[in-house]
């Protein structure tokens, strides 16, 4: 059968008229091959897998048929579920939705960990149409029986890779339990493992598999490069200097491989860029980290480090260079850090600092892209650091293990036993004294047998 035309733009879609005045507003015009792919499968009401790396518009591509067949009806529980990994995603999505559905009468809402309950649990009892949730406050809520899924016929998962690497099979498997046996599942995911099609085998029915630039792919449209660099303050040196020419990098994100780094990074520039630097990683408040995405988001600091909780999902516009101050272990993770920049087809750069030691990391990374990263010359001017991180410090080992010590090198604490601390554990005072007395045990309660003892 012949394969009809992939429609282009979103006017040629008919989408019905608040929805197209919403996408209008926004100002989008084309569509991305993953909304072209996903929306006839959508609209179908098939289960749907979609394999696409993050930045190819995935949120917009699952909402878009999703909103456009969404009736309004007087039922104050979700007809539309969610669900994301991170809180930050549940605030992002929430937006890009209500963005969207401006001009339709529609109730959106996100729920997540980290936040009073109660508060959302009043929040839903005012009624939901769509709702956007983490995986483990969504099993508080459904525990609680605050929820109802009796109507919810339409369910995403979104970034169920990174659902699963964070321990949510269980909350997962309870909440599609609990969901309408007659239901469309739709899945988005950037790599395929086996933990995923068991999960598939378990709750998908015959779904369509779509895959958009699979999880190593190298995007075209991101000018690679990296630099061999001695150690992390080396790192951070050559990070000064970069990103001190503003109209170059002018909105920067910086990826550090834990929360470590990424405070100890924070520290060294801070004297030298001040409020221009924001930091985001799990020890941070919830109120925090959202405030350092809006900053970011909305050009008032200009560079933020984060750790990989930032890797997956975000949408944060205009961000003309991703800097990896390390090789992440795994080189999927590699490609959605720098999947960040070169959004929406526009021209991205990525930077990638790498050690003696993370060298085979960093080729096994151009060994999933089939590309070599082209190498840099590091900079004359900027100074190789001597410090180095209790990490990078060589571990000094002793010859003998101390817990092993020569009996001859023992000192006073090493005493023989002394007589009393000698003798043989008897069964305590108890069986060699009393029941030496009394011939047989003496049992508690039992009035009768000590009075024949007596006698």
């Amino acid at each position: 059968m012949q394969k009809c035309s992939i429609m282009k733009t979103f006017v040629d879609l008919n989408l019905k008229t608040p929805l197209q005045n919403g996408l209008e507003e926004l100002g989008f015009e084309t569509m991305t091959p993953i909304q072209e792919e996903a929306f006839p499968v959508i609209l179908s009401g098939r289960d749907m897998i979609g394999i696409a790396q993050t930045g190819t518009g995935k949120t917009l591509g699952y909402m878009l048929p999703l909103l456009h067949e969404l009736k309004y009806a007087q039922i104050d529980d979700p007809r539309v579920l969610v669900l994301v990994p991170t809180r930050e995603l549940v605030v992002q999505v929430t937006e890009n939705i209500k963005e969207y559905s401006k001009y339709m009468k529609l109730r959106v809402l996100g729920i997540y960990g980290g936040t009073n309950i109660n508060t959302q649990k009043k929040a839903y009892a005012e009624g939901v149409d769509v709702l956007v949730a983490t995986p483990g406050r969504l099993y508080d809520l459904i525990v609680s029986q605050t929820v109802n899924f009796k109507n919810c016929k339409k369910v995403v998962i979104d970034e169920v890779d990174v659902m699963l690497d964070l321990g949510f099979r269980f909350q997962l498997t309870n909440i599609f339990d609990h969901l309408p046996k007659r239901r469309q599942n739709i899945m988005f995911s950037a790599t395929m493992t086996d933990q995923i099609e068991d999960f598939i085998k378990a709750y998908f029915y015959n779904p369509d598999k779509i895959s958009i630039a699979v999880s190593g792919t190298r995007l075209e449209n991101i000018e690679q490069s990296c630099y061999a660099v001695e150690n992390f303050y080396t790192k951070a040196n050559l990070l000064m200097h970069l990103v001190s020419d503003q109209e170059k990098f002018h909105k920067v994100l910086v990826f550090v491989g834990n929360k470590k780094s990424a405070d100890r990074l924070q520290e060294v520039m801070s004297p030298h860029y001040g409020g221009e630097i924001s930091v985001i990683h799990s020890n941070k408040t919830q109120n925090y980290r959202l405030r350092s995405i809006e900053l970011f988001d909305t050009g008032e600091s200009r560079i933020l480090v984060s750790t990989d909780v930032m890797a997956r999902g975000l949408d944060l516009d205009k961000i003309s260079h991703v800097i990896n101050m390390d090789v992440p272990a795994f080189p999927e993770n590699y490609m959605h850090r720098i999947g960040r920049t070169g959004r929406a087809e526009e021209i991205g750069r990525s930077i990638l600092f790498y050690t003696e030691k993370e060298k085979e990391d960093k080729e096994r990374i151009e060994e999933l892209m089939n590309y070599k990263i082209p190498a840099l010359a590091f900079p004359e001017e900027v100074e190789i650091s001597e410090q180095k991180t209790p990490e990078e410090k060589p571990i000094i080992r002793e010859i003998f293990n101390p817990h092993k010590a020569i009996e001859d090198e023992r000192g006073a604490a090493f005493h023989d036993r002394s007589e009393k601390n000698s003798k043989t554990n008897e069964g305590g005072s108890y069986r060699r004294i009393i029941a030496a007395k009394y011939k047989k045990p003496k049992t508690r309660g039992d009035k009768g047998a000590n009075r024949r003892h007596k006698k």
